[in-house]
């Protein structure tokens, strides 16, 4: 049974199926991590005080290991589909177009996989900076200054420049990413592709322009 388990997630329906959930499951994530960074522009006592609650809450380790192992199967599951893909088709196409407005095609679907890696890249810095950075401490207070750290880092402007490029290519690879879970989790219906198309569109938008305001606020406001 293990085995037949395996096997079916590891065909090519088992790896949309696991590349919908998981791609659903980071887009929900997204959407917190957007909620929660936009508390910076409330001040530095509730940033802190959000932070602090994130921090000591006893179930934050296993939650950050699941979303470890959830973000992992995803970039896994995207390069061996990538890669699958490569191999059935060994030779390229000479010429790239886009096939209309019928087509899902566009710059979002046709750049998936290396705007995929370079978020990849990104995480590891964003979490190397963030949550192992540079560690602040509230005066007369046991609360992590996180809300200094933002600040040291987006005062300078070549980590701002990361930034916004980096959250305005989440949004980009979001954009074709929330219509393909749906798809790949068989929710699509040709009645509202079009719908969810726009929906994507509108999401990648809110999350991608929403995180790359706030180190361009942080740097102008510092």
């Amino acid at each position: 049974m293990p085995s037949r388990f395996r096997r079916v997630l590891s065909s090519s329906v088992g790896t949309k199926l696991l590349m919908g959930l998981t791609g659903a499951a980071l887009f929900v994530y997204m959407l917190l991590h957007l909620a929660g960074n936009a508390l910076i522009l409330a001040g530095e006592d509730v940033f802190n005080e959000y932070s602090h609650m994130l921090i000591s809450n006893p179930l934050i380790l296993p939650i950050e290991l699941g979303l470890l192992a959830v973000f992992l199967l995803h970039v896994y599951k995207a390069v061996t589909m990538w890669m699958s893909n490569r191999a059935a088709r060994p030779v390229g196409y000479l010429k790239k177009e886009l096939a209309g407005h019928t087509s899902r095609k566009s710059l979002s679907s046709s750049t998936m996989i290396g705007s995929g890696l370079f978020i990849l890249g990104f995480v590891v810095i964003h979490v190397k900076q963030f949550k192992f950075g540079t560690f602040y401490q509230v005066t007369d207070s046991t609360v992590r200054d996180l809300y200094q750290t933002e600040i040291e880092v987006f005062q300078n402007p070549f980590w701002v420049t990361v930034y916004v490029l980096a959250t305005l290519l989440v949004g980009l690879h979001l954009r074709h990413g929330f219509a393909s879970a749906f798809q790949s989790l068989g929710l699509d219906h040709p009645l509202y592709t079009r719908r969810l198309t726009a929906l994507g569109v509108l999401f990648a938008l809110l999350i991608g322009v929403g995180l790359a305001v706030i180190p361009v606020w942080v740097y102008f406001r510092y």
